[in-house]
């Protein structure tokens, strides 16, 4: 499944000490977890993209604000959330 794969890329993060990686895929899993506890079901590979094609279309939709604004810093961080 989708999610235990992501859940062995947050230990993988955990144990190669990467930070930023690691704090974008709780983010990811934070998102999975609510709308599971929100519709108390377990997702499935669908649900997920799902889930992650909505994260990805607010991040896009920062960084127009973000640059928008001139704060490049903040788009760049958002850039990387999404890569």
């Amino acid at each position: 499944m989708l999610k235990q794969q992501i859940q062995d890329d947050m230990k993988a993060a955990m144990k190669g000490g990467d930070k930023p990686k690691l704090g974008v895929i709780r983010l990811i899993l934070a998102a999975i977890k609510q709308k599971e506890v929100d519709e108390r079901i377990e997702l499935d590979d669908e649900q997920i993209l799902a889930i992650l094609d909505k994260m990805v279309k607010q991040r896009r939709d920062s960084i127009t604000q973000y640059e928008d604004a001139g704060r490049t810093e903040l788009a760049n961080q958002e850039k990387f959330e999404i890569t």
